[in-house]
């Protein structure tokens, strides 16, 4: 099939349906039952994300869901650029991954917040802007031990940087909406960071016993 010949918002809309699929597989959820560990939706913050899983106290477990999870971000938007299409239909394409994680089809629509997914994008979008955007998140992480308010800064970060560096395009937008979503989803977490009462970096949950 000759993809030139397809209407353009038929072909971004296709594009975006098979993205969130591949969004949808929450890898958090996967690796924990692959390394015979808790459903990380039942402890902690209850967070299907590398960060909670790190609280399993298994970090090859919380390393492979955060490399998976960055991989179904990075994945479709390298292919949708790859296939030639235009700046919009792969600015979709990664919001697509992107809300396939928050919102995931084949696990009940219990998703997690997003961070490494939306890292993926940023970097499938733009490797060096994707690379500004970790950076922030890493030095903050790194000063203050906590990833929501690293997640945080990051968010808000996203669309300057992208602005600066690449202008105002549709994958602005993208950008915008992924930040809005992430900083939304912390919604609780920005509760227990005012109240001090907020889990720093590999603390440990104690999960259930049994998967």
């Amino acid at each position: 099939m000759n993809l030139s010949s397809l209407d353009p918002r038929l072909l971004a809309a296709i594009g975006a349906v098979i993205a969130y699929l591949i969004g949808s597989l929450s890898f958090a959820v996967i690796v924990s039952r692959l390394f015979g560990l808790a459903d990380p939706r039942s402890y902690g913050s209850g967070n299907p994300g590398a960060t909670n899983v790190l609280r399993s106290g298994n970090k090859a477990a919380a390393i492979l869901t955060l490399l998976f999870d960055a991989l179904k971000g990075y994945i479709p938007v390298v292919i949708a650029q790859s296939m030639g299409m235009d700046n919009l239909t792969v600015t979709v394409v990664g919001l697509g991954a992107f809300i396939g994680h928050l919102w995931p089809v084949f696990f009940k629509f219990e998703g997690g917040k997003g961070v490494a997914t939306a890292a993926g994008v940023l970097l499938g979008f733009a490797p060096a802007m994707g690379g500004l955007v970790l950076l922030v998140w890493l030095g903050m992480a790194v000063v203050f031990r906590y990833s929501s308010l690293a997640a945080l800064t990051a968010s808000l970060a996203a669309p300057i940087i992208q602005v600066q560096g690449w202008g105002f395009s549709a994958m602005t937008v993208g950008v915008i909406v992924m930040s809005v979503l992430l900083i939304w989803r912390h919604e609780a977490n920005i509760r227990k960071l005012l109240a001090g009462q907020e889990s720093k970096l590999g603390q440990k949950a104690t999960p259930p016993s049994g998967p």
